[in-house]
C-alpha cells in the first residue's frame, strides 16, 4: 500500500499496519497527518482484503496529540478555529476508526496524549510497552477534551476516573492504565511484536465471527437488554449458518486446528 512521508501504511497478510512517522516531534498530529490518515483509511475501507488493522507510531512514542507548533503559527497570523479543525479533522478521523468492520490493534509506546490517546482508545484492543504513559493534557492548554475522550473514556474507565485525568491533566503509566481497564494489556518491553502476533492470530481467524464480535461490542452501549437479546439472536443465527461454523465445530470432534474462509 501506499505510505507517506509522515505516515507509513503496509499490508501483509491480511493486516494492514499505520505508522504515524514524526518520531521527531513524537509523532505530533498536524494538517499533513490528518491527510495521510484520511488516505489510509480511505484504502482500508476500499480493501476486502484487509482483515485487521494495527496502529501504532514511530520511534518512542504513539502520538503526543495536536502539534502546537502548527497551532502556534496559525495563532500568530489571526484567529484558530477549533471547532473547524474538529468538525473536519479530528471527529471524521474518530468516526471512521471506530466505525471499521475489522478488529483495530494499538501499539502504544511512551506518550499517548491528548488526540493521541483518543486514537489509541478508538482501538479495540490497545497494548502498551511499560514505559507508556496516557495523558489527558488538553486542560494544561486552556482547553477542553476532544476527539471523542468525553464519550471514550468514562465508558472505559468510569466517571470518576474519567473526570479526574481530564482535570488534573496528569499522565497516568501503563499499569494503573491497565489496572483501571483503560487498556487491553501492559508489555514488559515494546508493545508492537504482541500486537503484531494477535492480529495475525485475528488475520487467520474467522472473520464474519470477529466482526460481528466487535459490532455488537460497539452497538451495545445503546441497547436496552431486549435490544442486545434480539441483536444476539440474529447475529448467532446467521453466523451459525455460515461455513466457518461448521468448519470450527468438524475440527474440534476431530481435535484439528480449524481452517475458516
Amino acid at each position: 500500500m501506499d505510505s507517506s512521508d509522515v505516515v507509513h501504511v503496509s499490508l501483509k497478510r491480511g493486516i494492514a499496519r499505520i505508522t504515524i512517522n514524526r518520531p521527531e516531534r513524537k509523532n505530533a498530529i498536524n494538517s499533513a497527518v490528518h491527510s495521510a490518515l484520511r488516505a489510509a483509511l480511505d484504502r482500508i475501507e476500499a480493501d476486502p482484503d484487509i482483515r485487521v488493522v494495527l496502529l501504532t507510531g514511530a520511534g518512542d512514542s504513539f502520538c503526543s496529540g495536536q502539534d502546537l507548533a502548527e497551532r502556534a503559527a496559525m495563532l500568530a497570523e489571526g484567529e484558530v478555529d477549533l471547532a473547524q479543525s474538529l468538525q473536519h479533522n479530528y471527529n471524521p478521523l474518530v468516526r471512521r476508526l471506530i466505525a471499521l468492520p475489522m478488529p483495530v490493534i494499538a501499539a502504544v509506546n511512551g506518550v499517548a496524549a491528548g488526540a493521541g490517546a483518543a486514537l489509541a482508545l478508538t482501538a479495540d484492543i490497545v497494548f502498551a510497552a511499560r514505559s507508556s504513559r496516557f495523558q489527558l493534557a488538553f486542560a494544561r492548554v486552556a482547553l477542553g477534551p476532544d476527539s471523542g475522550v468525553s464519550w471514550l473514556l468514562p465508558r472505559l474507565i468510569g466517571k470518576a476516573r474519567a473526570t479526574a485525568m481530564a482535570l488534573c491533566a496528569d499522565p497516568i503509566d501503563a499499569q494503573h492504565a491497565e489496572d483501571w481497564g483503560l487498556i487491553w494489556r501492559v508489555t514488559d518491553n515494546d508493545s508492537l511484536p504482541e500486537a503484531q502476533a494477535l492480529a495475525e492470530s485475528f488475520a487467520a481467524g474467522p472473520q464474519s465471527a470477529l466482526r460481528a464480535i466487535k459490532r455488537r461490542m460497539r452497538e451495545s452501549f445503546a441497547d436496552t437488554l431486549d435490544m442486545a437479546l434480539d441483536a444476539e439472536r440474529d447475529a448467532q443465527g446467521l453466523l451459525g449458518a455460515h461455513p466457518d461454523y461448521r468448519a470450527a465445530v468438524e475440527a474440534f470432534m476431530s481435535k484439528r486446528t480449524p481452517r475458516f474462509q
